[in-house]
């Protein structure tokens, strides 16, 4: 008889590892949990994990088929370095690639294009409109990933209140998303989605639970594709009241929330109890 097979699939960024600013540490000094830094960015320490977090991660990913899925590109994605065994499979660029032992599996690339190639305008123009509709007062800096989605480096303060839902409405009818993500605002083509590279790596898997995490707009997908799935008290969804019936928000905020989700995850698949 097959043993059965948890799949778990969880955003890193803000959802399991946090820059310095995301942190969100409220008690003194003296009592702030000890850090492990998992990325490091022209030299310097950019995203940690607390210790308590880095054990159970470790435990996971021993026990499970862990799944890091981030918007990130590839390249973003191998700066991070998370605690136990190397991810036999990730999900990079949205689900724009999926990564078996560290390389992008070509049959997947090729689905993804032709998608894309389908249903929505191209990336060409959907890039030209955010330049030309970006100001320079708030705009910070314009980049394009994987050549599949772009996104918007802008200076929150100055950024018009309603100029994300004005792009918005423009995006939908091509067939575009868009995102607002602490300084980053991205349009990302509907199809481009988590949750279509998390049921491919499944079917592969032969995995009959799925569990998963995230903390943004662009995980909302993945989470609703899941068996069960969790949320942080903190981030987009949470700020948008975003809910599902088999989502559910952690009590923490900041790298805490990371070990909540974590601690969910290992009592999800049986692997230890409730606290």
């Amino acid at each position: 008889m097959t043993s059965p097979v948890t799949l778990v699939a969880s955003d890193l960024d803000r959802t399991l590892i946090y820059s310095a600013a995301a942190l969100r540490l409220p008690m003194a000094d003296a009592l702030a949990p000890r850090l492990l830094c998992v990325e490091v960015y022209d030299g310097k320490p950019l995203s940690y994990v607390t210790e308590t977090a880095a054990a159970l991660l470790a435990e996971l990913t021993r026990s499970t088929v862990f799944v890091p899925t981030t918007t990130r590109t590839r390249e973003q994605y191998h700066r991070i370095h998370l605690p136990g065994p190397e991810a036999e499979f990730a999900i990079c660029a949205n689900g724009g690639h999926i990564l078996v032992n560290g390389g992008s599996d070509p049959g997947w690339q090729r689905k993804v294009a032709a998608r894309l190639a389908d249903e929505c305008a191209s990336l060409a123009e959907v890039r030209a409109h955010l330049v030309s509709a970006a100001d320079p007062a708030w705009l910070l800096k314009e980049r394009v990933a994987e050549d599949l989605f772009a996104y918007l480096v802008v200076d929150r303060a100055l950024l018009p209140p309603d100029w994300t839902k004005e792009l918005a409405a423009w995006a939908e009818p091509r067939g575009w998303t868009v995102s607002l993500q602490g300084r980053k605002i991205y349009a990302v083509p509907r199809p481009l989605t988590k949750s279509a590279a998390m049921r491919e790596v499944a079917r592969r898997t032969g995995a009959t639970l799925t569990l998963a995490a995230g903390d943004s707009l662009l995980d909302a997908d993945l989470l609703l594709a899941a068996d069960r799935g969790w949320r942080p008290g903190h981030g987009e969804l949470a700020d948008a009241g975003w809910s599902a019936p088999h989502v559910e928000a952690t009590a923490e905020s900041g790298v805490a929330a990371g070990e909540e989700i974590l601690r969910r995850f290992l009592q999800s698949s049986g692997l230890r109890r409730a606290a």
